[in-house]
């Protein structure tokens, strides 16, 4: 479980990123799109890239491949 994996700063710093990489954004609320970036900030901190802005770069990547992908798809 991710609780388990991370210190409380380690969570608290990808929560952060999370929630300002979403936040005025008007898909920002979607599930899939947080769970997407969610997962790269947990890959970012597995490889033990915790600082904030190491998971920013990794949560910006997301928002990118995302946006490319809902490119595509349209």
């Amino acid at each position: 479980m991710i609780l388990e994996s991370f210190d409380r700063r380690t969570l608290a710093s990808m929560e952060a990123v999370l929630e300002q990489l979403c936040q005025g954004r008007p898909d920002g609320v979607n599930h899939e799109l947080r769970s997407f970036i969610a997962d790269s900030l947990v890959q970012c901190a597995r490889k033990g890239q915790t600082t904030l802005g190491a998971l920013t770069e990794a949560g910006e990547a997301a928002l990118a491949r995302w946006a490319i992908s809902d490119r595509k798809q349209a």
